[in-house]
């Protein structure tokens, strides 16, 4: 494929979206629905093959991954064994835009926090690693949570105290990148915002909102009586939220759907912009049926401010006037032929 937009058309249930989550898959090793590996596989199979060639200005890369149902998947890059998960991060970048994006505005906390995390990952991947020990040291800390069963002896306070410093450090670190990401996403957001709604006299706002004031070490050790009740952790940067707002008003529970799914598609483009501005490269767009959840208006939007390079779009109903790709595939009956 080259640069310009190229459709997938077929009919639902044909598997344009399982074209898209491979490509998304091998930018990522993720599900850009936030399934498991192994609802990726076809039903009835053990396993599921990825192969991708990626050609970039001064070199190829041939990226290639097994994703098993029981075990652990395997990633080659250019024939060579996968040492590390974030050593593939950006031998593909990719910006995908879907109809659950709606949910960025519309749902909960986690699903904002998962868009800056993946948009820190795709800036750099030491973000990755981050990301990583602050899981590793929650999923820890919450067992141990839930076998004090309420109360903590000596050795389980002790070891508690461990986890803690770990999730101060690290938890302080992402929260740190988080907010300095929002930052910069601020603007980028409401230009996107003001192109896709043909206005320039509204108000479009996000704001990072922490779970804690001060030191984080400081709020788990005010926090720990209450963990410790509970078996769980409540404050981090697991609970953290973005707060958006349209015209002084929260977006998720004021929001028009219009406006919502508006607001979606800016928090997409502005990602992608600061990605392809930090990395010199275009991550390639995939547009998983966008445009059947718009209005004639907001998709011809869309199309017009489209960044320039590889994208790739799919539809169950035709082609969006206007798209104009320089090539089209078929999807049917398993089989993928050129229009």
């Amino acid at each position: 494929m080259g640069d310009g937009i190229t459709g997938i058309v077929g009919a639902n249930g044909q598997g344009k979206t399982n074209l898209l989550e491979a490509m998304g898959w091998l930018a990522t090793m993720r599900s850009f629905r936030g399934v498991p590996a192994e609802a990726l596989v076809r039903h009835g199979c053990d396993q599921a093959v990825i192969r991708a060639e990626v050609c970039w200005p001064d070199r190829e890369v041939l990226i290639e991954a097994e994703l098993a149902t029981r075990g652990r998947n395997r990633v080659q890059i250019n024939r060579q064994r996968l040492a590390r998960s974030r050593d593939l991060l950006g031998g593909l970048r990719v910006s995908v835009f879907s109809p659950d994006d709606l949910g960025l505005v519309k749902g909960g906390p986690a699903k904002r926090r998962r868009y800056l995390d993946e948009t820190l990952v795709a800036l750099h991947p030491r973000h990755d690693a981050v990301q990583r020990e602050v899981d590793r040291v929650l999923a820890q800390r919450n067992a141990l949570l839930r076998q004090a069963g309420g109360r903590l002896d000596p050795s389980a306070a002790f070891t508690l105290d461990v986890w803690d410093a770990k999730l101060a450090a690290a938890g302080e670190t992402l929260a740190a990148a988080r907010r300095h990401l929002v930052e910069r996403l601020v603007p980028e957001v409401r230009l996107a915002y003001v192109q896709l709604a043909g206005m320039d006299d509204i108000e479009v706002t996000a704001i990072y909102q922490s779970s804690w004031d001060g030191p984080l070490a400081d709020a788990l050790a005010e926090a720990r009586v209450d963990d410790v009740r509970r078996g769980v952790t409540l404050v981090g940067p697991h609970r953290d939220e973005l707060e958006l707002g349209i015209g002084g008003l929260p977006a998720r529970t004021h929001g028009s759907q219009g406006e919502q799914r508006g607001l979606a598609l800016a928090l997409r483009l502005a990602a992608h912009r600061l990605v392809t501005a930090a990395v010199e490269t275009t991550p390639v767009l995939l547009l998983d049926d966008v445009f059947s959840e718009l209005d004639p208006d907001r998709s011809e939007a869309l199309l017009a401010h489209l960044p320039a390079g590889q994208a790739v779009l799919t539809s169950a109903s035709g082609l969006p006037r206007g798209a104009a790709p320089e090539r089209v595939f078929v999807i049917e009956d398993g089989k993928i032929r050129e229009w």
